[in-house]
């Protein structure tokens, strides 16, 4: 296995994964998530793998398919009146295939994910995980990180209806 910067030809094999981190989600909530889609039109990956700010790491075979990826976004909060001014990478989705899982692809993708961040000088490395989501909260927690801050809601809509 290699870890790398995605490249065009990894897009194939990233929008597979996208559509199974959505059929996740679409599953633990329904009333969020749209059944069959995709994070990122391919327009917009095609941005972000080109964007040296939006780094997208993927782990390849040896032939050179995509066993799981990190999209990773850099964060500034310059002259904030609040926040310092820290670099932090934000790991904004990763994902292992699900019929790849269990191999330390994903700990071994953090990891190059930390040591980039840590090339790059950030502070820290964020990431968000939805509490529907179990075993990435497991996973994550045993990569080391802890809970930085909490989303919470009241569904408010009747019961059966969504507020569209």
């Amino acid at each position: 296995m290699e870890i790398r910067r995605a490249n065009e030809q990894d897009m194939g094999g990233i929008n597979n994964l996208l559509r199974q981190v959505c059929l996740v989600h679409h599953k633990g909530r329904p009333d969020l998530f749209k059944y069959g889609a995709k994070k990122y039109t391919d327009a917009q990956l095609l941005e972000m793998i080109r964007n040296d700010s939006t780094p997208i790491f993927t782990a390849v075979d040896k032939q050179g398919r995509v066993m799981g990826y990190a999209f990773c976004i850099f964060q500034q909060h310059l002259d904030d009146n609040i926040l310092t001014d820290i670099k932090t990478l934000y790991i904004d989705d990763l994902c292992v295939d699900e019929n790849l899982r269990g191999q330390h692809i994903g700990k071994s993708l953090y990891e190059a994910v930390l040591a980039f961040a840590r090339e790059q000088n950030c502070y820290n490395v964020t990431l968000n995980v939805w509490s529907l989501n179990g075993p990435a909260m497991k996973f994550y927690q045993s990569c080391g990180l802890v809970p930085q801050k909490v989303g919470m809601e009241k569904i408010i809509c009747p019961e059966g209806e969504t507020a569209l």
